[in-house]
């Protein structure tokens, strides 16, 4: 049997997914949860606002679309679940392009490891502003793309327009296929 020694790095990128795995347990169920549990999905709009702003966030994984599809179902106007949708996650993705502008590349090294970030770099350098609405039209990882849009200093005005062309495409289309 061959011991593995793991860095400090490892150990403490290890305690902080736990971490932030245990946080996005607690806020599902405190919001998602509680409203599946009272059956007060109609009543919800704050909690799927809390959620879907939490799943924005790049350090954090939570279903955002399952989440938008069970408010869907319920009394809740179309037009302001899409737009609570569409303002939450823009806020998230600003704070994540924010970090991504202040933090230091080793900081976000050690906080969620390269390999992830340096991908989402690759895209937006080789396509622009089509990376950032592509990723935002479809469920992928786009949190970590305006964290990338960030650290690469591109244009904000264009990250912000790309991102809310992309989540009005993909929020219109969970709307019409639900």
């Amino acid at each position: 049997m061959v011991k593995v020694k793991k860095s400090k790095a490892e150990i403490t990128r290890i305690v902080i997914a736990v971490l932030l795995i245990i946080t996005a347990i607690v806020i599902a169920s405190l919001t998602i949860g509680r409203d599946i549990y009272y059956g007060s999905r109609d009543e919800g709009m704050l909690s799927f606002a809390i959620v879907n702003a939490c799943g924005y966030l790049f350090f954090l994984f939570m279903p955002v679309e399952v989440a938008f599809v069970y408010y869907l179902q319920g009394d809740i106007s179309v037009a302001a679940l899409n737009a609570v949708a569409i303002s939450t996650a823009l806020f998230s993705q600003s704070i994540d392009y924010s970090i991504g502008l202040l933090m230091s590349n080793r900081f976000i090294d050690n906080f969620i490891g390269r390999k992830r970030y340096v991908k989402a770099e690759k895209y937006i350098e080789k396509y622009g502003n089509v990376t950032i609405f592509v990723f935002n039209s479809m469920p992928l990882s786009s949190p970590v793309i305006s964290l990338a849009a960030g650290m690469l200093r591109h244009r904000i005005r264009d990250t912000v327009i790309c991102t809310v062309l992309g989540l009005m495409v993909k929020y219109l289309a969970l709307t019409l296929i639900f």
